[in-house]
């Protein structure tokens, strides 16, 4: 006598549903919903510095009015653009350059603990020393080209990439590397599919943090000795007791450093979508 299987054992397996990638947290509703507070408290800011400008409770010299700082942006516009564009070309390849460096260094320091052992008292001694004190003899050494100002934006924006970079890489469980490493995966390979991916996210804050910090190293080396530049523009205003340019270059300065967050920001959602958006689904659920 034949035995029949039972019906639920002569059912087709069902497929495994797939899970859903998460979308790209690019929409107009989304970039809304997250810049709507700071404009609001920029906004609010605004607001008190003309109210406090237009009682005349500090001097014009002091705090100009959001009124003559704009007209002062608006005269002298050619002569604005021009000093931001070698602000920013200076920033600009400081900043990459820290970039190639330091996950160059995190990734040697994270495969050879003897190299992390002699390189890393270094790196943080070097941050230690304040970059403005170390300036001119950059100066010295380089002269008053662009080379000064970009070797100490390369300074600022180092350490937050380093330290991010390796503690990213430094992330990914053990036991997802034993298992790679079983399978006869190469370390290239892994570093690759594993590693990496898995350092993204902390690497990606570190490269927010060092795009600031670079156009302050920036017009830091601008300050020592330059004849162009943001920090030559603030100098002369300083000087001049001309607070409007003053102003001007600081809120230039200022949109510049946020344009560069804003890019990594962009570059963050587009490389790494599902931590974006997880992060974002968390703070809805906060609030």
């Amino acid at each position: 006598m034949a035995v029949t299987a039972p019906a639920e054992s002569r059912r087709a397996p069902r497929p495994a549903a797939r899970q859903k990638r998460p979308r790209r947290s690019l929409s107009p509703m989304s970039t809304l919903s997250s810049i709507w507070r700071p404009s609001a408290l920029l906004l609010a800011l605004l607001v008190a510095w003309w109210a406090v400008t237009e009682a005349d409770l500090v001097a014009p010299y002091i705090l100009p009015s959001p009124a003559d700082t704009w007209q002062t942006a608006v005269d002298n516009a050619a002569y604005l653009a021009q000093n931001t564009w070698v602000t920013t070309w200076e920033t600009v390849v400081g900043f990459a350059i820290a970039t190639v460096v330091g996950v160059f260094v995190a990734v040697v320091m994270v495969y050879s603990s003897n190299i992390e052992k002699t390189v890393y008292p270094l790196i943080l001694f070097a941050q230690v020393i304040p970059k403005i004190a170390i300036a001119p003899l950059f100066i010295v050494w380089l002269g008053f080209g662009t080379s000064p100002k970009i070797l100490v934006a390369v300074l600022m924006a180092f350490f937050p990439i380093v330290i991010s970079g390796l503690a990213g890489l430094r992330s990914v469980d053990p036991e997802i590397l034993e298992l790679t490493s079983t399978m006869g995966a190469s370390k290239l390979k892994t570093f690759a599919k594993i590693r990496f991916p898995a350092a993204l996210p902390q690497l990606m804050s570190g490269l927010k943090v060092a795009a600031t910090l670079a156009v302050t190293g920036a017009v830091v080396g601008e300050f020592v000795g330059s004849n162009e530049g943001l920090g030559y523009v603030i100098l002369q205003a300083n000087g001049n007791v001309d607070t409007a340019m003053l102003f001007a270059a600081l809120v230039i300065m200022s949109a510049l450093g946020i344009a560069l967050f804003a890019i990594i920001e962009i570059a963050e959602k587009l490389l790494i979508p599902w931590h974006s958006s997880r992060r974002i689904s968390s703070s809805t659920t906060q609030a």
